[in-house]
């Protein structure tokens, strides 16, 4: 039942030794950026471009946003690196550029709320993941806080080479965790990530603020409660 830490599985033996499945309850997949830490947001592009003395017009200019040579995009799908990033961004201004402001700029807040609920449904035997889109300077900077630490796993576009709202950031991560759309909840703070996950039979809830946790936690209620054996 749904409560317990988790079921334990005999199927067969192989040898002397015993096949031991663990049989988790439900999957449950986070956003990091703007649910469980604060969002980097526009603020870190600002500091940038303060930095670089430029305006945030000419700096996404200079990342290509939007073409499909999207330097952003590249650095979110582990195609570019944060140095790689720098010196082309160094090149097209005629500087040298030696620090990553990606990461010098990069100091979220953790959400309380949502990793005692992270907690809650752990200990309740459910698998709880991380799914973010994320560059490698910020990966690195959770890593070293110790925020990945609080999930089961963590899962990243960097890593997998695809990005939310693409549907195959989603099944590659069902596929990974043995799971179905519809054995599985989702949080995020961007609706196109929400819908995406939602077209493919996915539970979604979008955090839109940090104002929203006594509705996610009635929205998780509902969804394990629709679940029930």
């Amino acid at each position: 039942m749904i409560g317990e830490r988790s079921e334990v599985i005999k199927r067969g033996t192989e040898g002397n030794a015993q096949i031991i499945f663990m049989r988790f309850f439900m999957l449950f997949i986070f956003d990091m950026g703007g649910v469980v830490t604060s969002t980097a947001g526009s603020d870190i592009i600002e500091k940038i471009c303060k930095e670089l003395n430029i305006s945030c017009n000419r700096f996404y200019e200079l990342c290509e946003k939007g073409l499909e040579s999207d330097l952003l995009k590249k650095m979110d799908n582990g195609l570019l690196g944060a140095k790689e990033f720098w010196n082309i961004i160094g090149s097209k201004l005629g500087i040298k550029i030696q620090c990553d402001y990606w990461r010098m700029f990069f100091h979220p807040i953790l959400n309380e709320s949502v990793v005692k609920i992270i907690e809650s449904l752990r200990k309740k035997g459910h698998r709880v993941v991380c799914g973010t889109n994320t560059i490698e300077s910020h990966y690195d900077n959770h890593l070293s806080r110790g925020d990945y630490a609080f999930f089961d796993q963590t899962y990243t576009s960097v890593s997998m080479g695809v990005s939310k709202p693409d549907c195959d950031f989603w099944n590659k991560i069902l596929l990974a965790e043995g799971f179905s759309s519809d054995e599985c909840f989702f949080v995020d703070d961007k609706i196109e990530n929400c819908e995406a996950a939602a077209s493919l039979g996915i539970t979604v809830f979008n955090l839109a603020n940090f104002n929203q946790i006594t509705e996610f936690k009635k929205s998780i209620k509902v969804f394990l409660k629709n679940h029930k054996k």
